[in-house]
């Protein structure tokens, strides 16, 4: 088993079968079936099934994946080390929508332009989701909100948000969990840090947020607090980016539930050349804003 073998195992698995996997890695179908029959034989056990002209994992090859992604990053970094340090590679990271479409398009511009040899690879989804990406590896660091004592993570601050209650437009005024204990609430699936916010908010009036619609983009929450469908908390800057911010009401919340920090975690001990560099601007960033 040598690394060339695990490329190949990880190539057919990011493409989703053989054929592709040989045009990714400019090879003819028959070496890349060798190859991994090769490693198949070398572990003494089946990494893929067929299931209806699908190729999928084994329960074997999924426990190997998770080795082979580690691996492989650790090959990269040794690599990028000897030749000159400086960030090449895939960085994985993950976001928060609200993160992604408000704060982090200059941060990767910026990024871009000083690494263009780094391939960011973005993904979105909800904090607790985003915890557990990095945790397991699958991502090297996200922007959260909530990373929880003793997690295993590292974290540096990275931007301050205001969450503001968001309603019709002729929704009455809200000052408080009782003017609002009537609203369905609209929210991203649980796991979501905002929505765990907003339900504390209801829980210090000593109510509970009984209807609750999820959704899976701020685009469609904003659009359906706009046309009647409920309340939502969500960060004041990304009423500035999606389309319909205009067309509902905002309502100023508590400060102890309106005032939060997004972070950018890590895997304690575990950072790239790649990784550094992100980090690296977003303290430098942080510290623009702070002193403009």
């Amino acid at each position: 088993m040598d690394f060339s073998s695990l490329r190949f195992f990880k190539a057919v698995v990011d493409e989703g079968g053989i054929s592709r996997a040989a045009k990714k890695l400019h090879r003819v179908q028959s070496n890349v079936t060798t190859r991994i029959k090769q490693l198949e034989a070398s572990l003494g056990t089946k990494l893929f099934v067929r299931e209806k002209q699908r190729l999928l994992l084994s329960p074997a090859g999924e426990l190997f994946l998770g080795y082979v992604e580690q691996l492989l990053q650790i090959s990269e970094q040794a690599r990028a080390a000897i030749v000159d340090g400086a960030p090449r590679g895939t960085l994985r990271i993950g976001t928060l929508e609200s993160t992604a479409a408000s704060r982090l398009p200059p941060v990767l511009s910026r990024y871009h332009e000083r690494y263009p040899e780094v391939r960011v690879d973005l993904a979105t989804g909800t904090n607790d989701a985003l915890i557990e990406a990095v945790l397991s590896r699958k991502l090297e660091g996200a922007f959260v909100v909530e990373a929880g004592a003793g997690s295993g993570l590292d974290a540096i601050p990275a931007f301050d948000e205001e969450l503001v209650l968001v309603a019709p437009r002729a929704h009455a005024r809200i000052r408080g969990p009782r003017d609002a204990r009537t609203d369905t609430i609209l929210s991203f699936p649980a796991g979501c840090a905002y929505r765990r916010r907003l339900q504390g908010w209801f829980a210090a009036g000593g109510l509970v947020a009984e209807r609750i619609m999820e959704l899976s983009s701020y685009h469609a929450i904003v659009a359906c607090v706009a046309s009647g469908t409920g309340i939502a908390l969500v960060p004041r800057s990304v009423l500035e980016t999606v389309r319909g911010g205009e067309s509902v009401s905002v309502h100023p919340i508590g400060a102890r539930q309106a005032k939060l920090t997004t972070c950018f975690v890590w895997r304690k001990g575990e950072t790239s050349f790649a990784l550094t560099a992100l980090r690296d601007d977003v303290v430098q960033l942080r510290k623009s804003r702070r002193g403009a």
